[in-house]
């Protein structure tokens, strides 16, 4: 067998593109907009008889002085059954390492570590346990089995929620919380501009990243040149799309008038029914409705703007699957649902497009997080979607330098956290 760097990147995608489980971040075209965050990227492969193998995207993230690491995003392209051939590629992947100062290796296999229900419970003996324990004895260390997927837990979410798209579109909708049905069964009731856009719209998506993250306190959001930066590379290859729903003011005024006035005249209609305890019980139920509908009428005429971008979603798309990678939510009009729609609006095109899977890309470890967590909104959202709640096998560090893998993982921190 053959150990190289490989310069054909056609070759090297041509492999990865084919791979059954391929992952978009294991493509070219994700290095690409790596390196908006200092990553080099090194594409090395492993041939038998002039075919490859087995392949890795080698990020290389600089340290200190000479020393670097480099992360495998989603592991490597490679026969996770065939034992021998993970560990004659480890063995080339630690001294390629080693030769280039890097003091470990991380991967992130996109692997399920076991299949569970929907309230976390493991179903079946289908499990990785058996990987995971090889792993380790040819030299990986298992960086545990975090559950959260905010903050500084592992560089790709361990939990997420995929939904199988290859069947039927009423099985994929019925397979849907009923709250989610009764939400998306009132349709587009506001007249939502929902679109998929281009370069230009990537302020308006930021927007919405802002907001949310401000909402949820979150400390941190990229600059909107890498989402730029993610648009521009993966959409000319067709590996994104970027969904956006605004609605303008002027319709949503008409909307919510048009409301009251429908309550108003089922109210007239209701004071002719004889049961007096329907009638009763029926106007207490409009007259609260009524209430509602006039307070938001009235607070929507209030917002000074002619148009308010209520959500938008980046997606990534690679072989057979798409990915709900970045987006945000407005802080205004959030009662209008706009999430659930475009949701289904992206779920409805995969289908059609005839993607095999969706993946909403992260969520709670706790399968059933009370309302303190962080998560819980977001959680329980993307649950009522009807996927597979999905546990990859986790994180791994191949370390080839034990002194300096110390000081980047316990002294450095302590470091900073002084110098803070």
């Amino acid at each position: 067998m053959i150990f190289e760097e490989i310069n054909n990147l056609d070759e090297y995608e041509e492999y990865v593109s084919n791979y059954s489980n391929a992952h978009f971040m294991q493509s070219r075209y994700w290095a690409d907009v790596m390196r908006y965050k200092n990553f080099i990227p090194h594409y090395v492969v492993l041939k038998e008889n002039n075919k490859i193998v087995a392949s890795a995207l080698m990020l290389q993230k600089k340290l200190l002085g000479k020393y670097c690491y480099y992360y495998v995003p989603r592991g490597y392209v490679i026969d996770y059954k065939n034992y021998e051939l993970i560990k004659t590629f480890t063995k080339y992947i630690y001294s390629y390492a080693k030769k280039n100062k890097g003091i470990f290796v991380k991967i992130d296999p996109d692997l399920k570590l076991h299949d569970l229900d929907l309230d976390g419970n493991v179903v079946g003996d289908n499990n990785n346990f058996e990987l995971l324990n090889f792993l380790g004895k040819i030299g990986y260390k298992h960086m545990g089995f975090f559950k959260s997927f905010v903050g500084n837990h592992g560089e790709q979410p361990r939990y997420t929620f995929r939904l199988n798209l290859d069947r039927p579109w009423e099985e994929i909708y019925n397979g849907m919380h009923p709250t989610t049905r009764k939400i998306l069964n009132k349709g587009n009731q506001y007249n939502l501009n929902m679109y998929k856009g281009d370069i230009s719209d990537i302020d308006k998506f930021y927007q919405t990243m802002l907001e949310t993250a401000d909402r949820e306190s979150m400390k941190k959001v990229l600059p909107i040149e890498y989402f730029k930066n993610y648009y521009e590379i993966l959409n000319k290859h067709n590996m994104s799309d970027l969904y956006v729903v605004s609605v303008k003011i002027s319709d949503l005024v008409k909307s919510y008038s048009d409301k009251v006035s429908f309550i108003e005249k089922n109210i007239e209609d209701t004071k002719n029914l004889q049961n007096q305890k329907k009638r009763d019980n029926l106007l207490k139920d409009l007259t609260n409705q009524l209430d509602k509908a006039k307070k938001e009428l009235e607070d929507i005429k209030k917002i000074d703007k002619n148009e308010i971008i209520l959500s938008s979603i980046m997606t990534a798309k690679y072989k057979d699957k798409v990915w709900t990678i970045h987006g945000g939510n407005s802080t205004l009009l959030r009662e209008l649902n706009s999430n659930y729609l475009l949701y289904l609006k992206i779920i409805e095109d995969a289908h059609k497009e005839g993607y095999k899977l969706i993946d909403f890309f992260g969520c709670s470890g706790e399968a059933n997080p009370d309302k303190t967590n962080p998560t819980f909104g977001i959680h329980n959202f993307k649950k009522r979607l009807g996927g597979e709640y999905t546990e990859f096998i986790g994180e791994f560090d191949l370390i080839t330098n034990k002194f300096m893998y110390f000081v980047y993982k316990r002294l450095i921190p302590i470091y900073r956290k002084i110098k803070h």
